[in-house]
């Protein structure tokens, strides 16, 4: 199996403190990386991190305030320099296309990086290819935002027992994976009583919103939910003043979308001690991990 992490290059929300670089989200997964909201100093932080850049195959925008933002460019920049051969696929709100550019044309360089561009514009099933697919939803945020599902395809996976007691072997398997049918010493064997299809794994990331339905919705099920975690209830009146959530909140939409694993994250400059967020969701969801910058989470 490939490495499969989440790695946190940044946990702050608008602000950057001493210790918590704007947000910024790595998942390592198949082979591909998949880079949320890269804030402001994204690039500096893979250094931090230990990781590569060019791991670096899909960037997600979910929004243009510019703590989710401003990574973009230099980001962009880097990958240009150490020369990436495989496409970069952009994911962003449609309405932003100006904000895209500015950021991806700001400064002057050779381009030599193949970008791919996925300007959202209405929600649903935005992209597959033959890893993984993505479906966005649109959240509550005062501006276009986006909240995203990644799934991975159903794989088929082939019973070693059984393969053994019907003597299929080498070229046999592929011969049976194709034609999903095959004889043996005279017997024919189909492929499902050999076999059984594993669930691809899905991942939910929700930043920046109000406590919602779609938010809900995109998360349902999900193996791990990365999301927003702006304030612990006892500011609560500034969740709703910005239109962010809560420890306690995230912890509830966790707990309806009967996610697997939540991860909190987007925290004010405000908040020093960030044990405090975790222990306020776990009362609701108690399998609730806080991200910290260059933490990491697998999945």
């Amino acid at each position: 199996m490939s490495l499969r992490d989440i790695v946190i290059l940044g946990c702050s929300s608008q602000q950057p403190t001493r210790k918590r670089n704007h947000g910024a989200y790595l998942f390592r997964w198949n082979e591909q990386g998949l880079l949320f909201d890269p804030g402001e100093g994204t690039q500096r932080q893979f250094i931090f991190a230990e990781v590569a850049p060019t791991v670096v195959s899909h960037i997600f925008v979910s929004h243009f305030h510019g703590d989710h933002c401003l990574g973009l460019g230099s980001m962009l920049m880097r990958l240009n320099l150490d020369k990436v051969k495989h496409p970069i696929h952009c994911f962003y709100p449609a309405s932003g296309k100006k904000n895209f550019d500015a950021l991806r044309y700001g400064c002057i360089y050779h381009e030599n990086i193949h970008v791919v561009e996925h300007p959202v514009k209405e929600p649903g099933f935005v992209y597959k290819d033959d890893k993984f697919l993505v479906e966005a939803t649109f959240l509550e945020h005062g501006i276009d935002n986006i909240g995203w599902r990644v799934t991975e395809h159903d794989k088929l996976k082939f019973d070693k027992a059984k393969l053994h007691e019907k003597k299929i072997k080498g070229l046999d398997v592929k011969k049976l994976e194709h034609d999903k049918k095959i004889t043996i010493d005279g017997q024919e064997i189909y492929i499902d009583e050999v076999s059984w299809i594993e669930k691809g794994k899905s991942i939910a990331v929700v930043i920046d919103t109000r406590y919602c339905e779609n938010a809900i919705q995109i998360a349902k099920g999900a193996n791990v939910l990365l999301t927003e975690s702006t304030y612990l209830d006892s500011h609560k009146e500034l969740a709703r003043k910005y239109l962010h959530m809560t420890a306690k909140e995230a912890a509830t939409l966790a707990k309806k979308a009967e996610v697997k694993k939540l991860i909190l994250t987007h925290f004010s400059a405000r908040y020093r001690d960030l044990s405090l967020f975790e222990e306020e969701a776990k009362e609701i969801f108690p399998n609730t991990f806080v991200a910290d910058d260059f933490k990491r989470f697998t999945f």
